[in-house]
């Protein structure tokens, strides 16, 4: 998908498929999402990179426009291709989307002097397809506003089905062509009946299936890896993570022994992460697997280095060098697996010229060192994390595993700011153990989406037996998302916190002040560097 046009991901061609065109709104995830839980399948293209040929080639069942930051009132602005109101399927336009639709159609857009963010009421004042099951003429509902331009005519065909006193056209249709648009966010769940909405545009208006299934999935993708590799061999890195081990599973149930784990233990773990990830491939699936403790040569190349961004470029260049050295031990192979998934694809596409940017470059989209002379196998590349965890529990792999909180790449070297050193490393072990034991006692593990312990570069002086201290902060962190790329702190009791707090400052020594991290994501990130 990087580059200048967009390409289709595998293992969908025999399912009813939606579009969703991406005028670079910061929750067009979130739509995809909302599509995917219909059992419908989807993908994201940004406007600028779908052709008319391209968008014909896919054929969608109906096509989903999104909102976004422009004006459609400014010139120059992003547009949907025409071959969008040629196709003969439903169109959903949504904010910027309904806006975009309309001008193209003929109506008019014009900036408005009240604009609305956040909640609104709005007044169905009459039925139409997309409402059919969820809302009828004569109700008020809430939902989520975030516009500052608004419809002021409509094309010919449509009518006027919901409105608010500064939106006099909050939703719209044409039940002929079956185009729709909506001023608000149905995708969010701010909008409380959001979700059925587009179900009901998915599966009632566009006549989609719904077959798309963890199980269909996994036969296709299986076909797919067997009819990419042939008789050659893989070779996959195991992270330790949920995405690398759900694509490790899938591939040697589809070749067998041509697949060959290489697991690098950076030191950077949680504890006693390495043994786990070694004892579930080894005993409970018999992969080939190849580990490596690379702890030494981890710390001795971070050796004084504080800056977080080049801590990440050291890890990531000592990890190529010990894969390969350990690939080439293997007897090398033709093709590297990696867990790459649909929101790395997406967050890595920078819309050139559009009103987006990159929100983050990702380390396993968009090619290899060319040194490394192998072809990629992204099996996950179609999937959001809550379809690789489903994935997973269809593979047999096991719900401690497959529920495990996201790991970042770079491991520990991101939660300890400043110099890394074994010390240091132990330290933050030990702390991060008692709060994640402490997290699965109260029950609380599977309602957080990440939550893990931050060694802070603080010294404070405490009080321990009459006697003064001088040791580290700690901070902990808890959050809750759908995606990771919005997130709110997750609200512990008191006496929680309280608990884990004395538990840390009496079985870890070294620590001896602990905090808890409340900021949301935006303004902060979710971890620390």
């Amino acid at each position: 998908m990087p580059g200048d046009t967009v390409t289709e991901l595998p293992e969908t061609q025999n399912h009813d498929r939606i579009l969703i065109l991406d005028f670079g709104s910061q929750v067009t995830q979130l739509i995809a999402r909302r599509v995917r839980e219909t059992g419908v399948f989807c993908e994201v293209w940004p406007f600028n990179k779908a052709t008319d040929e391209t968008v014909a080639a896919f054929r969608p069942r109906g096509v989903i426009l999104s909102g976004g930051p422009s004006s459609v009132v400014e010139t120059g602005t992003p547009r949907a291709p025409d071959v969008v109101f040629s196709l003969g399927v439903p169109v959903l336009g949504i904010c910027y989307g309904e806006q975009t639709m309309c001008a193209q159609l003929g109506g008019r857009v014009e900036s408005a002097d009240h604009r609305e963010f956040g909640r609104a009421t709005i007044d169905v004042v009459d039925d139409c397809l997309l409402f059919e099951g969820v809302w009828h003429s004569g109700l008020q509902v809430d939902v989520w506003m975030s516009h500052g331009d608004r419809v002021s005519a409509l094309p010919d065909g449509f009518r006027v089905v919901a409105r608010t006193g500064s939106a006099p056209f909050a939703a719209i249709a044409d039940d002929e062509r079956r185009y729709y648009g909506v001023q608000f966010h149905p995708e969010v769940l701010h909008t409380p009946d959001g979700a059925a909405l587009l179900r009901q545009f998915v599966r009632g208006v566009a006549g989609c299936r719904g077959d798309w299934t963890m199980a269909a999935f996994k036969q296709e993708a299986m076909n797919a890896i067997r009819e990419q590799v042939g008789s050659g061999r893989v070779i996959c890195g195991l992270s330790g993570g949920v995405d690398s081990a759900v694509a490790a599973v899938l591939i040697h149930e589809a070749i067998g022994d041509q697949l060959t784990c290489i697991f690098v233990d950076t030191g950077l773990l949680r504890k006693g992460e390495a043994e786990q990830v070694v004892r579930l491939f080894r005993e409970s699936y018999n992969i080939p697997l190849v580990a490596v403790d690379a702890g030494p040569t981890f710390l001795g190349r971070l050796e004084g280095v504080d800056d977080p961004e080049q801590k990440r470029k050291i890890i990531g260049k000592t990890f190529i060098d010990v894969f390969e050295e350990q690939a080439k031990a293997a007897g090398g192979a033709d093709f590297l697996a990696q867990g790459t998934l649909y929101p790395d694809v997406i967050e890595s596409v920078s819309f050139a010229g559009g009103p987006s940017v990159t929100i983050k470059s990702h380390h396993n989209v968009g090619g290899l060192p060319e040194r490394m002379n192998m072809k990629l196998v992204e099996p996950l590349r179609a999937l959001f994390k809550d379809e690789v965890r489903a994935l997973g529990y269809e593979l047999g792999l096991p719900a401690h595993f497959v529920t495990r909180h996201p790991f970042p790449g770079p491991g520990l070297a991101v939660r300890i700011p400043g110099m890394i050193t074994p010390e240091r490393i132990a330290v933050l072990q030990q702390a991060d153990a008692i709060y994640l034991d402490e997290i699965r006692k109260a029950g609380l593990y599977d309602e957080i989406w990440q939550a893990f312990a931050v060694l802070l570069p603080v010294r404070t002086v405490g009080v321990m037996g009459d006697s003064r201290t001088y040791d580290w902060a700690c901070a902990l962190r808890a959050v809750t998302s759908t995606d990771g790329m919005t997130a709110d702190y997750y609200p512990f009791p008191h006496d929680f916190l309280g608990r884990v707090a004395n538990r840390i400052i009496n079985e870890v020594r070294g620590i001896n002040r602990v905090t808890y991290d409340i900021t949301s994501k935006p303004p902060g990130t979710i971890e620390w560097e």
